[in-house]
């Protein structure tokens, strides 16, 4: 997993109440408890001391660590990253959480983010609702994320059908092989095949967000095929998280 997650201050009084954090990790479980632990338990130094810290959401489901890192970045930073075109400014006495969630769903809609199967989870009940809506391909999530031990083969690890070539070029099955995750359908297809397809009325793009199965016409997300090809994935090694930004309490408009 990778993640950028939104972290805000239950501190009960002093200049640490109501401070948000953006970070990015692999495992939110983990790295709340880094955070809450201090410094000399893996936390950041921006959040030492400033506790108890509770995560309100994150937003897994990106490609690379990179792509990852960019959007904490502009999370972070909303004035200087130029994939905002028009941020918008705080607002006077507006509390550090607002804001954040006020960018969130601009920089779903911002590409290149906008076009990732990008899914976000809220942790703490009840789920807010933003200015603005994401992407309608944007899964959101309630809940503490099952903590997932083993790795699950994805159905075209495990499930051999009769399909011996893409059903789209009709070459033989040379390479890894898209199939939809509806359980009655038999459509396989090469990536490449199928993403010509979905991207068919938007030639201009390079990545799909969706499409209409060839198979059983039932509308497929790009995310969900690429999930169901690789299955379920165990939990990855925490890597170094730099210290990141903390939106200050207070800040002029």
């Amino acid at each position: 997993m990778r993640a950028v997650y939104l972290l805000r201050s239950a501190a009960p009084q002093g200049s640490a109440r109501g401070r948000t954090y953006i970070g990015f990790t692999v495992d939110p479980r983990r790295r709340l408890r880094q955070h809450n632990g201090g410094r000399r338990r893996g936390g950041a130094r921006r959040t030492s001391g400033r506790g108890p810290w509770e995560m309100e959401l994150f937003v897994h489901g990106f490609p690379s660590d990179v792509a990852a890192l960019r959007f904490e970045w502009a999370w972070q930073h909303p004035n200087a990253s130029h994939r905002l075109l028009a941020p918008p400014p705080r607002r006077t006495r507006e509390q550090p959480i607002s804001f954040a969630l006020r960018l969130l769903p601009r920089l779903l809609l911002a590409p290149p983010w906008s076009r990732l199967p990008l899914k976000i989870r809220w942790l703490r009940p009840p789920r807010p609702a933003l200015e603005l809506a994401p992407p309608p391909h944007v899964v959101e999530e309630e809940g503490a994320e099952p903590l997932r031990l083993k790795r699950k083969k994805g159905r075209s690890q495990e499930v051999e059908t009769a399909v011996s070539g893409c059903g789209l070029c009709g070459e033989a099955e040379t390479t890894p092989l898209l199939r939809c995750p509806r359980p009655r359908c038999l459509m396989a297809a090469h990536p490449p095949c199928l993403a010509r397809l979905f991207l068919a009325r938007e030639p201009r793009q390079l990545l799909p967000v969706g499409g209409v199965c060839p198979g059983c016409h039932a509308h497929l997300l790009w995310g969900d095929l690429i999930r169901h090809f690789l299955g379920e994935a165990e939990p990855e090694e925490e890597r170094a998280e730099p210290d990141d930004v903390i939106l200050p309490s207070s800040a002029p408009a």
